[in-house]
């Protein structure tokens, strides 16, 4: 077996998904139903002959994107579903979670597995007419690896820090990064410190055009219009995106040179839209896909279903909505928050106690079976449950119980002195906590006043403030000069690899809840040690006893994974699902004229 083929099985056996497939009209509650296959490629309810040239499809989301479309940058699932058709990687998933060849045709390791070696398509054209080259991926990663990268706002550090040299490249003690280099236009080489079994994984970054930035300093990146105007972001995609009007409409046309052959389509349009006219638009046939995130709402579902023009499919999410704590801030921004020594401890939400008590007093399984419509599950620690990661038994359950809150609450020290009904701090001040969350997620923004509800009845009084548009809340999110005590968001998990550090490690850029905790890093660090992370059982071991960790402190309640339904209509053709991915192949879609 070559050393390919031996990361083929690894991968495998590291992953897991599952697609469920509502194709019949019958509306059912997928969680009460036996699994079915999906459509490896949508063709409705019938055959639809040979693809068709030209047309457009029209798709839904019910967020506008946040305006940065450069892949090292963006910072949300709607600015995604542009970079989706406009950009590209060395490797990407297929339908059962292996990698599969995309940029690179083939690849290989060294004995140890602490160099990967990509041998890249050749004759790949950007959108601008220039050659996709070798040079691309080192700028890329070289890019992400640059000091000024974190303060500029990327957080996709965990791409380059496995990497040899990133440490004195971030430092500023070298000019030159050790960590990938070029051999030629068409073969790239990653150096790792250590044996990796992630190293596809963290390679498998949409790569951006070197000719058009550089020169540029990686501070003035995000601002660059290359990254932010329609018409002038380059990728390698199969399609171009043409122009937008801004929160309304954004609009992909087709890059006739696509190096995997012309695109069927000659354009994707999606359209912002409230989920509230959802299903009409679906009806009369104005949109013809209703993708990711958030897709058709669980309430929506058996309306959709019953369409006799669109097909329904329903997909196990890779992803979780939580309440997370901001459990430290700092006086004054931080240009870098990763410099604990600005970090000052939240008092409010310091104790676990507190954190446990909020646990038990929301009622999650009532967003299930209420909000949801019984179309997702429960969780106690970051997993969802289509990771092989996932392991109920590992966790604290935390089932609603307000008695079970007020003798936490009450051993705590928390209890209401002045008889306002709302419980003061063990000092007797006034305890508030402020709650926000964003605009975007129908069933995440019924959650708020339920949680503000529930937690009242246990006598914690709860600021809930106005919600914000997506992109402003999660600009909020990544701040640490902010009052914040709770707030509302989801993630949307990799399927590659369960791999929770670059969340939950207390130095990784997307630590939002700005966790400091040793023996969570150590445990995240050990799951990854070579040789012994190879062995499945390990890591499984290592994650169960990182799990139950996790929900003890409860540095953030996670609230429910969801079963995703996606629509299409059924003369939009070509079209695949595969765990969070809906929009792949779209070079193969096609519509009946």
């Amino acid at each position: 077996m070559n050393k390919k083929s031996l990361l083929f099985m690894l991968v495998a056996l590291l992953t897991f998904g599952m697609i469920l497939a509502a194709c019949g009209g019958n509306g059912e509650d997928p969680t009460t139903e036996e699994p079915t296959e999906a459509p490896a490629e949508g063709e409705g309810e019938g055959t639809a002959g040979e693809p068709q040239q030209g047309g457009t499809v029209t798709a839904a989301m019910f967020s506008a994107p946040g305006h940065q479309f450069n892949p090292i940058f963006y910072s949300d699932s709607y600015e995604a579903n542009i970079l989706d058709f406009t950009h590209e990687a060395l490797v990407t998933l297929d339908e059962n979670l292996e990698f599969i060849p995309s940029l690179a045709k083939d690849w290989e390791f060294n004995d140890d597995f602490t160099e990967l070696t990509y041998f890249l398509e050749e004759g790949v054209k950007w959108h601008d007419g220039e050659e996709f080259t070798a040079e691309d991926v080192v700028f890329t990663y070289t890019a992400i690896a640059d000091p000024e990268y974190t303060a500029a706002g990327g957080v996709r550090v965990d791409y380059v820090n496995q990497l040899v040299g990133y440490e004195e490249y971030v430092a500023g003690e070298t000019d030159t990064f050790e960590g990938v280099k070029a051999d030629g236009d068409y073969t790239v080489t990653f150096y790792f410190k250590e044996p990796s079994i992630t190293a596809l994984q963290y390679t498998s970054f949409m790569i951006i055009p070197a000719h058009i930035f550089e020169g540029v300093d990686v501070a003035d990146m995000p601002e660059h219009t290359a990254s932010r105007n329609a018409g002038e972001v380059i990728g390698t995609g199969p399609f171009k995106f043409a122009q937008m009007q801004e929160g309304e409409q954004y609009v992909l046309e087709r890059h006739d040179d696509y190096w995997q052959g012309t695109p069927y389509l000659d354009r994707v349009v999606w359209r912002v839209v409230d989920n509230a006219i959802m299903t009409g638009l679906l009806q009369n046939e104005e949109i013809d896909m209703v993708g990711l995130p958030g897709g058709v709402p669980a309430a929506d579902a058996a309306d959709v279903d019953a369409m006799p023009n669109v097909t329904l499919v329903q997909d196990q999410d890779f992803g979780y909505q939580y309440l997370g704590f901001k459990l430290h801030h700092s006086e004054g921004e931080q240009s870098d928050w990763t410099d604990k020594s600005g970090w000052v401890e939240n008092e409010k939400l310091k104790d676990v106690e507190v954190r446990q008590a909020i646990a038990y007093a929301i009622n999650r399984q009532g967003f299930v079976d209420g909000l949801m419509h019984g179309q997702g599950v429960v969780l106690n620690a970051p997993f969802p449950e289509a990771s092989w990661a996932y392991n109920p038994d590992a966790v604290n359950q935390y089932e609603w119980s307000a008695d079970k809150a007020n003798e936490l609450l009450d051993a705590a020290g928390y209890k209401d002195t002045n008889g306002d009904g709302f419980r003061e701090d063990p000092n007797g001040n006034e305890w508030v906590l402020n709650l926000d969350y964003p605009t975007g997620n129908e069933t995440r923004e019924r959650t708020a006043p339920i949680i503000v509800e529930n937690l009242a009845e246990v006598g914690i009084k709860v600021d809930m403030r106005s919600p914000r548009e997506a992109a402003a809340h999660f600009e909020l999110v990544e701040r640490n000069d902010t009052d914040w005590d709770m707030y509302l968001a989801g993630w949307g998990l990799s399927t590659g690899d369960p791999d929770p550090s670059g969340i939950h490690r207390s130095t990784a850029p997307y630590n939002y809840l700005r966790w400091d905790d040793a023996h969570s890093d150590e445990l995240l660090d050990a799951a990854l040690k070579a040789p012994e992370a190879f062995e499945l059982e390990y890591r499984q071991e290592i994650y169960n006893d990182w799990a139950k960790y996790y929900s003890e402190q409860l540095p953030a309640v996670p609230l429910y994974s969801a079963n995703v339904n996606v629509a299409f209509n059924n003369k939009f053709h070509g079209w695949t699902v595969k765990p969070r991915m809906v929009n792949a192949d779209s070079h193969l879609w096609w519509v009946e004229q």
